[in-house]
């Protein structure tokens, strides 16, 4: 009778995480399956006529050229500085470690506004030079940074990071013993790179690229600021500017397609290669030290995408906030960092909170079911906000349809759009987005955590609940804080699915810094946008902590 109780008293717990599992999964799927239910829906035949024969072409073309442009950008960039700060020895080298990262704190429609006011004619630079120069308009040709090749070179600047990240680590965890051999064979340097050290980060160099296309496709800011037509920018003019949500939905499904095939062709990329340590050795060799105009290029060539991607374009945002800022600074502002602050905190403590039971379930899972659901709910980071966005608002409003007019029906009185008359859905637009970063620092860190503690607690009589509160969460509080903090800045940063779903009169500063940007109003979108970037630098300040402490 007593094992009988035990084996229920541990059977409950899990069902019971598998049941939300099951119902997690369901709802991050939701939207995608709503986007796709409309590829081939009836009704729109003239909006997509229009749009193909008019801009449909563009869309494609335009998305093409800058997911080439920015892939091939991240990856020189990403790999040099990662190469340089991983295997040589120069001046700054130990400050470029972390502070490499520090652009990732700017999101790319932040920088295109920086920029555009920097570059313009009426701007500092141009202003500058007539002034030296003694040049009249007519005098000088300037490049214009609104442009396709111009939303390249910002998309760069930003997320070349992430194949940093990748990229180094790869470099440093490699087995040193391949190159000492390579050195031995006569392979000098150069040769030791691009046959050995870059051929075994290959891996690490395709995902860090693909988590930046990524984030390309899913930026709606940059592109349309700069006047690029893509599908994001497609699927807002469809859905607000001809109010057609099938057609919406169907460019929605078009941009997934691409995300889908980019995902295939970096799966794809790798075929049967394999990338393992083979030499038994894997310490830490010392840095090749560089000296005279090597060492100074290599300190140059670090220094330039810090100063491009976050040096600069902080300065510039902290001069234009102390000199004109926002006007409406003080009562406004602070509404609108209230609503930002909120938003973000109900997702993260919501994002938190079920990717602990997401990660907990799988963790006591003896099949491939849980482990499964969640690699799905991870997806969702795959997805850009505008196809969530159009996802979610397409069911959820059917609902709230549906459920005023119960209501009325029982009371006679309408109350409106319940839902999506409030943050709800755009709550959970940002959970379906965001859960996978949580779930991802969660479940890492629960790995970790010996299967040897469940059995004590079990052989204590403990139940699953009682471990996780007495065992597992005092030694999960810093990831826990962790992910929170990472889904809190995601969401401050999220511009497309708040410029869509967001209720009637309730803005964030992203909004505010898009609104205003975009009403040419460059100075007075500075001081939401520097707020943003200050959000930002909080997990990039513990990152570059934990690489700088991670430095052998």
């Amino acid at each position: 009778m007593k094992a009988a109780c035990l084996k229920v008293r541990f059977k409950a717990p899990y069902n019971f995480l598998l049941l939300i599992s099951v119902t997690v999964a369901a709802l991050v799927g939701l939207p995608v399956a709503s986007v796709l239910a409309n590829i081939f829906s009836g009704g729109t035949g003239a909006t997509w006529s229009h749009l193909a024969s008019t801009v449909l072409p563009e869309y494609v073309l335009n998305t093409l050229w800058l997911c080439s442009g920015v892939g091939f950008g991240v990856i020189v960039v990403g790999v040099a500085t990662a190469w340089l700060t991983a295997m040589h020895d120069f001046p700054g080298r130990r400050f470029f470690e972390w502070a490499l990262v520090l652009p990732l704190a700017v999101p790319a429609y932040v920088l295109a506004y920086v920029y555009t006011d920097f570059l313009q004619f009426v701007g500092p630079l141009q202003t500058a030079l007539r002034d030296f120069f003694g040049w009249s308009r007519s005098d000088y040709w300037f490049p214009d940074v609104r442009t396709l090749g111009g939303a390249v070179l910002m998309f760069v600047f930003v997320l070349y990071p992430y194949v940093y990240l990748l990229a180094r680590t790869a470099f440093i965890e490699r087995a040193s013993g391949m190159l000492e051999a390579a050195r031995t064979l006569g392979s000098g340097p150069w040769r030791s790179f691009f046959r050995v050290s870059l051929p075994l980060a290959r891996p690490a160099v395709a995902a860090g690229a693909t988590l930046a296309l990524m984030e390309t496709l899913a930026d709606y800011g940059t592109v349309s600021y700069f006047g690029v037509q893509t599908f994001t920018t497609g699927i807002y003019r469809a859905w607000f500017s001809l109010g057609d949500r099938v057609a919406a939905a169907q460019l929605a499904a078009a941009l997934l397609g691409f995300v889908i095939v980019l995902l295939l062709i970096e799966r794809g990329s790798r075929g049967r290669a394999r990338f393992h340590n083979t030499t038994g050795r894997n310490r830490q060799q010392a840095g090749y030290r560089l000296r005279g105009w090597y060492a100074g290029a290599a300190s140059l060539l670090c220094a330039l995408p810090l100063v491009l991607g976050f040096l600069l374009p902080a300065g510039l945002l902290l001069r234009l906030t102390l000199t004109d800022g926002d006007a409406q600074f003080g009562e406004r502002f602070i509404a609108l960092a209230r609503n930002s602050f909120v938003l973000a905190g109900v997702t993260a403590i919501i994002a938190v909170a079920l990717a602990l039971l997401l990660a907990y379930g799988a963790r006591f899972s003896r099949g491939l079911i849980a482990r499964g659901l969640n690699r799905l709910v991870s997806l969702g980071y795959a997805v850009p906000g505008s196809v969530i966005a159009v996802g979610v608002l397409i069911p959820v409003t059917r609902l709230d349809n549906w459920l005023a007019g119960q209501w009325e029906a029982l009371s006679g009185h309408n109350p409106g759009l319940l839902i999506t008359g409030g943050i709800a859905a755009l709550v959970y637009a940002y959970l379906v987005r965001f859960l996978a970063v949580a779930l991802q620092s969660v479940g890492s860190s629960l790995s970790k955590i010996t299967a040897s503690m469940d059995d004590a607690a079990r052989s204590l009589g403990v139940g699953q609940g009682e471990a996780l509160r007495r065992v597992h969460l005092p030694i999960l509080r810093g990831s826990l804080f962790t992910a929170g903090l990472l889904v809190f800045v995601d969401v401050m940063k999220e511009l497309p699915a708040t410029l869509v779903m967001r209720p009637f009169n309730f803005d964030t500063l992203a909004t505010q810094a898009y609104t205003l940007a975009s009403d040419e109003r460059l100075a007075e979108a500075s001081t939401a946008a520097l707020a943003i970037v200050a959000v930002g630098l909080l997990p990039l300040i513990a990152l570059s902590r934990q690489i700088a402490r991670s430095r052998r």
